[in-house]
């Protein structure tokens, strides 16, 4: 129980410091809408969407545990975070604000969170199996 209350202590700091530094902002409720913003994406569409491939791989036979609920959370967060250079992808005023292939990469990321998660849940599969056989 000391454990919690400590870290329930550190959290209302962080808090109360992240709260302090946003009423120093000379626009804070830019901040507070984006804030707000990011909670709506989050419960509006990460969660959601994770809800859903949850809900499909149970109806499959699938058990998210582990690893593969793991590269969902990431899948989603990385998705969450990349949302507005991938809706927004032409041209901005400075060059060097977005420099990067913004899709692509995200493809590319979701492309290895899949393989990993896949590559981790065949050899955990095929080390089990070999268990049995002994």
């Amino acid at each position: 129980m000391g454990v919690r209350r400590v870290a329930g202590g550190l959290g209302l700091l962080c808090a109360a410091w992240g709260g302090w530094l946003l009423l120093r902002q000379p626009e804070p409720w830019r901040i507070a809408v984006w804030l707000g913003g990011a909670v709506v994406v989050h419960d509006g569409f990460v969660a959601p969407l994770v809800f859903a491939v949850a809900a499909l791989a149970a109806a499959a036979g699938a058990r998210l545990r582990g690893v593969p609920r793991a590269a969902l959370i990431v899948a989603g967060s990385l998705t969450a975070i990349a949302l507005p250079p991938l809706l927004r992808p032409g041209g901005v005023a400075n060059p060097t604000v977005l420099p990067l292939d913004y899709l692509r990469n995200w493809l590319l990321a979701m492309a290895a969170i899949a393989l990993f998660t896949l590559l981790h849940t065949a050899l955990r599969a095929l080390t089990r199996r070999a268990s049995r056989r002994d």
